[in-house]
């Protein structure tokens, strides 16, 4: 079975960092981009951050320069650095293959900025 399993998520104040992980499972992550997704309470998930296969990376704008992403094809893991957090990054974080998410989404981890 296919899956994702995000981790690393937690409590954070202003300005601090976390470093989010996500395996997946299966023998497909090698050749999709992939891609960090964000949900806030009441909206909806958009990205914030992708990479492809091969490492050429694009952030939205509202974490660029804060956020970095990378992954290790070996592990099918990919990672999400965050820096300077804002109380605005507040969300269930996800990640899924990008532009059309092929894997079952997984249940997320929560990542709250708050002093």
């Amino acid at each position: 079975q296919v899956q994702l399993v995000e981790s690393g998520g937690g409590l954070v104040q202003p300005g601090g960092s976390l470093r989010l992980s996500c395996a997946a499972s299966g023998r497909i992550f090698s050749s999709y981009a992939m891609g960090w997704y964000r949900q806030a309470p009441g909206k909806q998930r958009h990205l914030v951050a992708r990479i492809t296969p091969g490492g050429t990376t694009n952030y939205g704008d509202s974490v660029k320069g804060r956020f970095t992403i990378s992954r290790d094809n070996a592990k099918s893991t990919v990672y999400l650095q965050m820096n300077s957090l804002k109380p605005e990054d507040t969300a269930v974080y996800y990640c899924n293959t990008d532009p059309i998410p092929v894997y079952t989404w997984g249940q997320g981890t929560q990542v709250t900025v708050s002093s």
